[in-house]
């Protein structure tokens, strides 16, 4: 199911801070993994504040990064693409702990969750995904030499 994510309400639930000049390319990377770690296809992250010339949306990988101009709010911009969206909307997770947000993703019968319940599915994407060598059996020295003869077999 795709997500639309209230990006400033979640940055914080994922220990980053919102002072920090890199916190909103901070949180699409974690979007991104998460993403690649849970095959997830669609992603939108709205952040409001964005000073004139930098508002818009940027695709991201499979991140799109809405960055709301200054004077209107995230919130907003999730209601309107939810109204947008129509019938559609329903197929959609909203992410925020925003009480109003959570109220327009009801009203299109859009599935909802919270920040702090999204926080713990990246983190259990992260957890279950394979380690890298870590799970890896070593071989004994017998079967080493059983796969040395196969292979010594196959180059006479």
């Amino acid at each position: 199911m795709p997500y639309l994510i209230d990006g400033h309400n979640l940055i914080p639930k994922l220990g980053l801070r919102l002072d920090s000049p890199d916190d909103e390319m901070e949180l699409v990377a974690i979007l991104q993994e998460f993403s690649r770690l849970s095959r997830q296809r669609e992603v939108e992250v709205y952040f409001d504040g964005a000073p004139v010339g930098s508002a818009g949306m940027r695709n991201l990988g499979v991140v799109k990064a809405h960055f709301v101009r200054l004077g209107q709010s995230a919130d907003s911009a999730i209601r309107a693409r939810l109204n947008k969206m129509n019938k559609s909307a329903k197929n959609w997770t909203v992410v925020s702990s925003d009480r109003e947000v959570q109220s327009s993703a009801r009203v299109v019968y859009a599935e909802f969750i919270s920040s702090e319940d999204f926080v713990k599915l990246l983190r259990k994407a992260r957890n279950s995904a394979p380690k890298a060598g870590g799970d890896d059996k070593k071989l004994s020295s017998r079967e080493v030499q059983e796969w040395e003869e196969i292979f010594k077999g196959k180059n006479t």
